[in-house]
């Protein structure tokens, strides 16, 4: 495909996610610049991601620390890349989650505990490194119980949290939760905003809520989702795994 093929195919795409996006939040009563589209690029090219920033995305999530790292290297001088947000929202290893805080802006999975400490050593290498601000986090939370797909369980949900918001260079964001397989995502966005506002209770400034795919976006926005995680309804069908 062209380069002006592959652009054009990008804007509609985008245009019509972000239509899907304005339509739920006209109808939950929200207004559309209280979301966040994370356009999700794991396992596309880089030059998609530089595509992406040339009409105007201006957040990007990746799943690996390999891509991540690859792909602002590759990009690394694109002015428009450079207003990037980074958001790392696959599961957090422990050996690889120093690296990811020293290059993501955002991180969307914290489920444990132990990763709290590693965190904050990589946020004060970014620091380092000229980063400005503390590293944003969401404390991924289990809305099935399966240890297979992340998430803390619900009631060691506020514990994580104190001790993301107690952490030098951490800065606690909310939560973030995907939809159980099979499950009804109206049902389970809706227990995630029950413990939103637990959390919120404790911690009135932790008001973001990553949720929502490209099959559920309506369904997060209608209870409350900030940040969308949205890849194959603007890039295309996902090309496999290297």
């Amino acid at each position: 495909m062209s380069e002006d093929a592959r652009r054009a195919e990008l804007v509609s795409a985008l245009g019509r996610v972000r239509a899907r996006i304005a339509d739920a939040c006209a109808a939950a009563g929200r207004r559309t610049t209280d979301v966040t589209l994370v356009v999700v690029t794991k396992t596309y090219p880089a030059d998609d991601v530089r595509r992406l920033a040339g009409i105007g995305v201006r957040d990007v999530g990746e799943a690996r620390l390999p891509e991540l790292r690859d792909k602002r290297a590759a990009l690394a001088g694109d002015e428009a890349v450079t207003r990037l947000r980074w958001h790392a929202i696959g599961r957090l290893q422990r050996n690889k989650a120093r690296a990811t805080a020293r290059l993501a802006d955002t991180v969307h999975s914290v489920d444990d505990p132990r990763l709290v400490p590693v965190l904050a050593r990589g946020a004060a290498d970014a620091a380092e490194d000229g980063a400005a601000g503390p590293l944003g986090c969401f404390v991924q939370v289990s809305l099935d119980g399966d240890p297979e797909r992340g998430g803390v369980r619900a009631d060691a949900l506020l514990p994580l949290c104190e001790a993301v918001a107690t952490a030098e260079g951490l800065a606690l964001l909310g939560l973030m939760a995907v939809a159980p397989l099979g499950a009804d995502p109206d049902r389970a966005f809706a227990r995630l905003r029950e413990l939103s506002d637990e959390v919120v209770a404790a911690h009135p400034s932790a008001t973001a809520v990553s949720a929502g795919m490209s099959g559920d976006l309506e369904q997060a926005v209608r209870h409350g989702a900030t940040h969308l995680r949205v890849g194959a309804a603007v890039l295309g069908p996902r090309p496999p795994l290297g």
